[in-house]
C-alpha cells in the first residue's frame, strides 16, 4: 500500500519506517526542511535503538521517501496518517490541537479522490468529529473516511512495540476503511484478536484511559514507597507480592521518580480537561497528577536529608538524566527540578547520560556534562542513580569514586542494600 505520514516526530517517523519495512511505500512529510535533509542523508534526529538501520535499508530500497511536498505525498497515497504534536496549552490542561486542524485544512484543499485519513496523534474525545467538520464537503462526497488509530509506542522500545503490538485499535464505523486498515496491519498482527475495531470516540478515549491507568500505577507504588520508608518495609517485596496477582500485574509497579516524558504528563492533564468539558469529575486522575507533582518536591527534600545541612561545594553526580532509559527525551524528567534546586545550593554537579549532553543544563554555571561514567563519578560526594540505563547496573563504586566517604541515592533500586552495607557504602534507596 501507499502511505503518507504527516509529521516526522517520534510517532510519524517510527510508524513510517516500520510500515515501509513490511513492504509498503511510505511518504514521510514534514515542513522542517533541515529535518527532511537529515533524514534523506540517513541521520535520525531522535534517539531510538535500531531505528537508523531500518530507515537506511528502506530508504535505499526507495520504499521510504522523505519530503516537504505535502500535496505530492497525499496525491500518491491511499492512506494519510496525521502524526503531529498535541502539546498542552500554556497555563491550562487543554491539548493544543492547532497542528492537527492545520493538517486537516491542508488536506481539504488537496484531496480529489477517496482517501482514508487516520489520526495517530493523541487527541481528546471528539477530535475526530471536529476533523470531519473541517472535511465536511469531502465526507459528503464520500471521498474520505476519518479514522482514529492511537499509537502505543514506548520510547526505547518503539520498534518492538510496532512490530509486535499488544493491540491495534481502529476507531471507525466505515466497513470499507476498516477492511483496508485490517489488511494494512495484517503482517504485524500475529493474533487476529489483537485487532480491535471500535467507534472513533472509543478509540480516542482508549488511548487517554490507558495512559492515565499506567500513570496511576506509577503514582500508587510511589506513594506506597513513601509508607515503606517510614514503616521499615522494602517496596520491592510489596510490588512483587502485589504483581504476582494476575489481576494487578507487576508492570509499572517499580517505585522511583515521578513519571515524565512526552505522554503521561500531558495526557493525564488533557483527560482531566476532557472530563470537565463533558461535566465528569475524574477525581482519581486528578489525584494522580497532584501526587506526581508532589513527588518531585519530595525527591528534592530527600536529597536534602541525605546530604545534611552543608551543601556548599559538595560534588553531586547524576547517572542518567532522561525520564527513562533508551531515549534522549528530557520532557518533564525529575532530574530537571532536582538539578535546578541543587545548582542554587552552590553544589558542583556532574552528570553522565548515554544519550549525550542536554541543552536543559547548558546555561547552568555549576553543572558539567561528563563523557564517561568514571569522569562523572570521580571524587564525588553523592551519586544519584536517576535513570536505569543498563550501563549503571553493575558498577564498582569504590573503584570509580576513589574516595573513602561517599553516598549513593539509588532512585531506581538497582542495587542491594545488604551488599552496599557489606561494602561499607552509605546507601539510600526508594521505599526501603
Amino acid at each position: 500500500m501507499k502511505l503518507c505520514m504527516i509529521g516526522t516526530g517520534y510517532v510519524g517517523l517510527v510508524s513510517g519506517v516500520c510500515f515501509s519495512d513490511v513492504g509498503n511505500t511510505v511518504y514521510c512529510v514534514d515542513k522542517d526542511k533541515k529535518k527532511i535533509d537529515l533524514l534523506n542523508n540517513g541521520i535520525v534526529p531522535i534517539f531510538e535503538p535500531g531505528l537508523e538501520e531500518i530507515l537506511k535499508k528502506n530508504h535505499k530500497q526507495k520504499r521510504l521517501i522523505f519530503t516537504t511536498d505535502l500535496k505530492k505525498a497525499v496525491l500518491n497515497s491511499d492512506i494519510i496518517f496525521i502524526c503531529v504534536g498535541t502539546p498542552t496549552k500554556k497555563n491550562s490542561n487543554t491539548a493544543d490541537l492547532k497542528y492537527v486542524f492545520s493538517v486537516a485544512k491542508d488536506l481539504n484543499k488537496i484531496i480529489k479522490k477517496y482517501k482514508i485519513i487516520v489520526n495517530k496523534s493523541t487527541v481528546p474525545l471528539s477530535t475526530g468529529d471536529q476533523i470531519e467538520k473541517i472535511l465536511f464537503n469531502l465526507k459528503k462526497k464520500k471521498l474520505v473516511d476519518i479514522v482514529s488509530n492511537p499509537e502505543f509506542l514506548r520510547e526505547g522500545e518503539a520498534i518492538r512495540d510496532f512490530i509486535y503490538p499488544d493491540r491495534v485499535i481502529i476507531g471507525t464505523d466505515s466497513k470499507k476503511a476498516n477492511k483496508i486498515l485490517k489488511s494494512l496491519y495484517l503482517p504485524i498482527i500475529k493474533k487476529i484478536s489483537r485487532y480491535f475495531n471500535t467507534s472513533r470516540r472509543g478509540a480516542e478515549l482508549i488511548k487517554y484511559a490507558s495512559n492515565a491507568f499506567l500513570a496511576t500505577k506509577i503514582s500508587f507504588i510511589n506513594e506506597i514507597a513513601n509508607l515503606c520508608e517510614k514503616a521499615g518495609v522494602d517496596v520491592k517485596d510489596v510490588a512483587a507480592g502485589m504483581g504476582s496477582d494476575q489481576r494487578i500485574g507487576d508492570r509499572f509497579l517499580r517505585a522511583g521518580p515521578a513519571y515524565g516524558g512526552s505522554c503521561f504528563p500531558k495526557d493525564t492533564r488533557a483527560l482531566i480537561d476532557t472530563g470537565s468539558k463533558f461535566k465528569t469529575d475524574l477525581s482519581i486522575v486528578k489525584s494522580v497528577v497532584n501526587s506526581n507533582e508532589n513527588r518531585k518536591t519530595l525527591l528534592v527534600k530527600r536529597v536534602d536529608k541525605i546530604l545534611g545541612a552543608n551543601f556548599k561545594n559538595k560534588i553531586i553526580t547524576f547517572l542518567g538524566v532522561t525520564f527513562k532509559p533508551n531515549t534522549d527525551d528530557m520532557r518533564e524528567a525529575s532530574s530537571i527540578p532536582m538539578i535546578k534546586y541543587l545548582n542554587k545550593k552552590s553544589c558542583k554537579i556532574k552528570y553522565y547520560d548515554p544519550s549525550g549532553e542536554k541543552d536543559d543544563f547548558k546555561s547552568f554555571k555549576n553543572v558539567k556534562y561528563c563523557s564517561t561514567i568514571s569522569a562523572a563519578c570521580l571524587k564525588t560526594d553523592l551519586v544519584i542513580l536517576h535513570t536505569e540505563w543498563n550501563d549503571f547496573k553493575q558498577l564498582n563504586f569504590k573503584k570509580l569514586i576513589k574516595k573513602k566517604k561517599f553516598k549513593i541515592y539509588d532512585m531506581r533500586n538497582l542495587y542491594s542494600p545488604l551488599k552496599m552495607k557489606k561494602l561499607d557504602i552509605d546507601y539510600f534507596g526508594v521505599g526501603r
